[in-house]
């Protein structure tokens, strides 16, 4: 058996042949997450779902990897335009509600591609 385990996502996929995250040990990291439409892949127009989307498809990724959200450790959110930081906020929230009980998260500028607006990884440490 191989140390490092890929971790895949039905359907969401990279374009390249690289998995949704890796795993080794109790570390898991992520590739980068978009906020494709799940059913379709389809890049919503609207940040805000965008944004749900990316957050739904990072609870996914952490559950295949044998964890939950709550062994999340760091997140990196990539925006088209900072100062759109609001709809990942509201998601930010319904996922990690107890301020005593956050990720760390930072959040940079990118121009992006293909109608992306916002993107992240993250890192998880699972027992």
């Amino acid at each position: 058996m191989t140390r490092r385990k890929s971790i895949h996502i039905g359907e969401f996929k990279h374009a390249n042949p690289i998995p949704n995250a890796c795993r080794i040990g109790n570390l898991l990291m992520s590739g980068v997450i978009l906020g494709r439409d799940p059913a379709t892949g389809a890049m919503p127009e609207r940040i805000e779902d965008q944004c749900a989307n990316m957050f739904a498809h990072m609870k996914t990724i952490v559950e295949a990897g044998g964890g939950t959200t709550d062994d999340i450790i760091k997140m990196t959110v990539w925006l088209q335009d900072r100062k759109q930081r609001a709809p990942v906020n509201t998601e930010w929230l319904k996922m990690f509600p107890d301020e005593h009980s956050r990720p760390a998260r930072h959040a940079l500028q990118m121009d992006m591609e293909n109608g992306a607006l916002v993107q992240c990884d993250f890192t998880a440490m699972i027992d």
